[in-house]
């Protein structure tokens, strides 16, 4: 209903000789310096994060062999009843600490990238709003009556903007002026740049 709404109104715009701009919101968002800077940040924390988690496999790999090592003992015959009992015991306590390591390294995991993704959503949320002020004030500024977002999907993933006349592409100056105080280390090279987020994407595990 709200979008058959909107291309009645864009219709009646096109009729009425309204002044319409598109823009590529995608694009913006993407070839941003700061979304850039966000995403190396993120990188940065990715990587921190999987070397606390390699370190804690490492221990955890460190007991595995101990309890081979145990278990072979243990089905030696030539071993006395009392040493036996001994390394039971033994390898009773490091399993129950390998148990416990590994539960703390899942829990680990769970909770640092739920932090790092509801970081990284607010962070990408902040940039987004910050591209749709200065679409609203370039709007604003050369009199358009409509700007429509030409990358934006529908829920089927058809573009919701499938033709346009004589409307006027803003996509390019308003990515110049987003960048124009960028340091070169900063703006993205092709392929780099995140698309959009839709919604924040549940915590991962990560890899083990």
């Amino acid at each position: 209903m709200a979008f058959a709404a909107s291309m009645v109104t864009f219709a009646a715009a096109q009729e009425g000789k309204l002044k319409i701009a598109t823009v590529d919101m995608q694009e913006l968002f993407k070839q941003y310096y700061r979304t850039n800077e966000a995403q190396k940040q993120i990188n940065v924390e990715r990587a921190r994060i999987q070397k606390d988690n390699n370190e804690r496999l490492a221990r955890i790999r460190e007991l595995e062999n101990n309890l081979g090592n145990l278990r072979k003992q243990l089905e030696d015959p030539a071993i006395n009843d009392t040493r036996k009992q001994a390394l039971f015991k033994d390898w009773q306590m490091q399993q129950q600490e390998g148990i416990a390591l590994d539960r703390e390294r899942r829990e680990f995991l769970q909770r640092r990238n739920q932090a790092l993704n509801e970081k990284m959503v607010q962070r990408m949320k902040g940039i987004l709003e910050e591209i749709r002020k200065l679409v609203e004030e370039q709007a604003k500024t050369d009199n358009y009556d409509y700007v429509f977002d030409k990358s934006g999907l529908s829920t089927s993933q058809v573009p919701f903007l499938l033709y346009t006349k004589d409307a006027t592409d803003i996509t390019a100056g308003l990515l110049k002026d987003l960048n124009k105080d960028a340091p070169a280390e900063s703006l993205p090279a092709e392929g780099d740049a995140p698309e959009i987020p839709a919604a924040e994407e549940p915590a991962k595990e990560g890899a083990e």
